[in-house]
């Protein structure tokens, strides 16, 4: 795990009880039954300069749409978001333009991220020509050195995203993001579509670069072996919430939250003995639907600690360590 390079300032990047809901209707044309889809609820977090704070869960926790929230590719429904102090919930996008080159975003599937009419080069350089940070030959000179940067071989400056490997294409979406020279990557699953090999590399890739840029990264993932190489802290999401949110190597050691218990539970481990020894966290049930709303804590219909509060009331966070809190009625 890096070392964060902490400050005494405010944090780059602070997130203040963020909701993302999305309406839906169904049912009869005359009578249809109206809702709202809460794929965030009520999320507060920051990130350091120099730090990665990871958000891990479940598929539909609402880890992707909280990055998507933040650059605002999803309008926030309520709360806020403050990049270097400034507020920039539900911002256009002229009023967002000079915000992205502050912060960026690396996303889950490559090749569905890349334009596979344009060149290498030409995908590269584009940030560079939107933000008028180069041109002509200056602009080519960058995109080769970012190419460089990342581990390409320049001389692929003109070859088309269908030419490259899965990782190869995720550094090419990585050395886009570092084009305009941001502070904050929100790097959206940026490992979950390559082979474990690769895997390995990408994030041995994404730290060095933190360590020669300065970078923080919101680092999404399910894979919770992945996320304890790279990240500082570790916030455990389920139904649009935060349930665990800490340091990480306390939240590997020491997880609290019976639903980080059963999370760390399923991460496979090498040793054969160790795997047939130790308990496997098998959760109750499926996930609740999103689109309805719980007075209480939204895992209490999984949990095998559930008590009658659990049900009724929502639990706050509560500090069980230095820099590591949970919401759960039972275990605080």
């Amino acid at each position: 795990m890096p070392e964060a390079q902490t400050s005494d300032n405010q944090p780059l990047l602070q997130v203040d009880d963020l909701k993302v809901h999305f309406p839906f209707s169904r049912g009869l044309f005359l009578n249809p039954e109206r809702g709202f889809i809460r794929a965030v609820d009520g999320l507060s977090f920051d990130i350091a300069e120099g730090e990665t704070l990871a958000l891990v869960g479940e598929s539909g926790c609402g880890k992707s749409t909280t990055a998507r929230a933040i650059v605002n590719l999803v309008k926030p429904t309520s709360g806020t978001v403050r990049l270097n102090g400034d507020d920039i919930t539900g911002l256009d996008d002229k009023s967002m333009m000079q915000h992205r080159r502050v912060v960026q975003m690396v996303f889950q599937d490559p090749i569905a991220s890349l334009n596979p009419r344009m060149t290498v080069g030409d995908i590269i350089g584009e940030p560079l020509k939107i933000h008028g940070l180069a041109k002509g030959k200056d602009r080519k000179l960058e995109v080769l050195r970012l190419m460089d940067l990342v581990g390409l071989n320049p001389r692929f400056l003109n070859r088309y995203p269908h030419e490259f490997s899965g990782g190869q294409r995720q550094r090419i979406g990585i050395a886009r993001a570092l084009a305009v020279n941001p502070k904050l990557i929100l790097c959206d699953e940026p490992v979950s579509a390559l082979d474990v090999s690769i895997q390995a590399q990408i994030v041995n890739l994404l730290r060095d670069l933190q360590q020669q840029l300065g970078l923080s990264y919101l680092f999404i993932a399910h894979d919770l072996s992945v996320v304890r190489q790279i990240a500082n802290r570790v916030g455990v999401m389920y139904l649009g919430r935060l349930v665990e949110l800490g340091d990480s190597e306390s939240v590997y050691e020491n997880p609290t939250h019976p639903y980080t218990e059963a999370l760390l539970s399923a991460v496979p481990v090498p040793d054969p003995e160790l795997a047939t020894s130790r308990d496997r966290i098998r959760l109750r049930g499926e996930v609740p639907s999103p689109d309805k709303q719980y007075p209480g804590c939204s895992f209490a219909d999984r949990c095998p600690l559930v008590e009658d509060q659990c049900r009724s009331e929502r639990p706050e966070h509560k500090s069980i360590a230095d820099e590591h809190t949970i919401a759960c009625w039972v275990r605080q």
